[in-house]
């Protein structure tokens, strides 16, 4: 908690639009008891989030990542953690599409989210997938419906930035121009809004 209130300090003194949180892995093995801890410890940590003007946005992450990263494994439950821990203008979630793209209740959770939704990330799901950690790729190399989920965003009354969050060392690896250029001709093609890409 500690921690989490120097983050808090920071994304305060940053003016950040939120402060992302990853909930952690299960310290005694109990997913249960760990996502139990996780929506108590938010709701005390929103408390001091308020007082600095500083909206926490609970991401869910891809259940691959449960033993080792988060407990919160899909919308639904970020949400959940969410509402109870304050006001849609206090807590939100991060709709992540590589996290969150194989959900079956996606985009009925999508819905649920309006007024909640802090952030939105875009990459693409390879197949097969090179590595767990740093295996994203460019949108449009993979599987997810990238537009589709960006209109049940938009949608949800989403109005803030799209950030392309892609953790992949070969992309890395050119030149920052080049990489650049990259990702804004895939962004475009695949996540913009329909009008703007045409």
């Amino acid at each position: 908690m500690d921690d989490n209130r120097r983050a808090v300090e920071e994304a305060s003194e940053l003016r950040a639009a939120c402060l992302v949180l990853v909930c952690g892995p299960a310290a005694d093995r109990s997913l249960d008891a760990g996502r139990a801890y996780v929506a108590e410890a938010v709701a005390r940590l929103a408390e001091d989030a308020a007082s600095h003007g500083v909206v926490l946005a609970v991401e869910p992450l891809h259940p691959m990542y449960c033993a080792d990263r988060s407990v919160i494994v899909t919308l639904d439950q970020a949400l959940t953690v969410a509402r109870s821990a304050g006001l849609p203008e206090r807590v939100g979630v991060v709709v992540d599409a590589y996290h969150v793209w194989w959900d079956p209740d996606l985009y009925r959770q999508v819905a649920a989210s309006a007024g909640r939704i802090a952030g939105f990330h875009v990459s693409d799901w390879l197949v097969p997938t090179p590595d767990m950690l740093n295996g994203r790729g460019l949108m449009g190399d993979g599987v997810i419906e990238l537009r589709r989920l960006r209109r049940a965003v938009d949608d949800a009354g989403y109005r803030g930035p799209i950030e392309v969050e892609i953790f992949n060392k070969a992309l890395w690896a050119l030149p920052a121009e080049e990489a650049l250029n990259l990702v804004a001709s895939r962004y475009v093609t695949h996540v913009a809004d329909e009008e703007v890409s045409s």
